[in-house]
């Protein structure tokens, strides 16, 4: 259990060592404190959730010999985790300021606040899908009772991101131990996909590429259509006076992005919704059987 615990809390580890780094600076805290909240809401939601919900799929068809399924269950995961957290990262990283001021720019936390605290979550929001990507291949490994190959990424990324913290604080405060988390995530997700690659336990398919290349590019259109929305919204996002107006604007950016990306991806054979549901009832069926 105890290799376990180290690699599958890594992205927590890195946050504490962070945190203890940043007291050297006056608010830091608070800053990656309030970027980190934003950021852990999609990443509890989606990356923990298909981890757990994964690592008794695999272990069942690795242990019946059904390799085949196995890999269909991973490519399963790692779709509707791109699918979910892409459009998440992308509003985070686009829409970052507008969100930290309406969610928490009033009394002490004033607008340079928000700046600082949006600066740290830009930069964790390029590192989302790392951190998701990382909850999607460690089962992979726990499931073939290899536990110490993410133990010891787990152990290099926390390594990466004390140095990359040490020597990015000074200049960038903040920001840089946000910078150093991110990179060692993405370096961490890079090497455990790398390694199941390399010994023949997942491959990327021609369907894989494509379909995950279609999530890119909608998620990138929609963080173009959120940023020329927010700045057309202008003073009734930011500054209108009224907290209700403003929670109600961030409302419509959001709801808007979601109505444009989720058809996207059905009308691009991406995913097709209705199919997904039947497959997960059919699942759910067997498995009570």
């Amino acid at each position: 259990a105890l290799p376990a615990i180290v690699s599958g809390g890594v992205t927590q580890i890195n946050i504490f060592v962070g945190t203890i780094i940043a007291s050297g600076a006056a608010s830091a805290i608070s800053y990656l404190y309030y970027a980190d909240r934003l950021y852990q809401l999609p990443l509890g939601i989606i990356g923990i959730a298909i981890g757990v919900a994964l690592l008794p799929e695999l272990s069942r068809h690795l242990k019946g010999g059904r390799l085949k399924q196995a890999q269909q269950a991973q490519e399963k995961s790692l779709l509707i985790a791109m699918m979910l957290v892409m459009p998440a990262a992308t509003a985070l990283f686009v829409l970052a300021k507008p969100i930290v001021s309406v969610l928490f720019e009033r009394g002490a936390f004033d607008a340079n606040a928000t700046l600082a605290t949006a600066a740290a979550l830009t930069v964790f929001a390029t590192g989302l899908p790392a951190f998701v990507l990382i909850k999607v291949f460690q089962p992979a490994f726990f499931a073939r009772e290899d536990t110490m190959t993410p133990t010891i990424l787990a152990v290099i990324s926390v390594v990466i991101n004390i140095t990359l913290s040490l020597l990015l604080f000074p200049r960038f405060a903040h920001v840089g131990i946000a910078i150093a988390t991110s990179v060692s995530a993405w370096l961490n997700a890079l090497s455990l996909i790398g390694i199941l690659v390399a010994r023949g336990h997942f491959r990327f398919g021609a369907a894989q590429w494509r379909q995950q290349g279609l999530i890119l590019a909608i998620s990138l259109v929609m963080a173009l259509l959120l940023w020329f929305s927010a700045n057309a919204l202008g003073g009734v996002l930011v500054g209108s006076g009224s907290t209700l107006i403003e929670f109600l604007a961030l409302g419509l950016l959001v709801g808007g992005g979601m109505l444009f990306y989720f058809p996207m991806l059905h009308l691009l054979g991406v995913a097709r919704f209705g199919e997904m549901v039947r497959q997960m009832r059919r699942q759910g069926q067997e498995q009570e059987l």
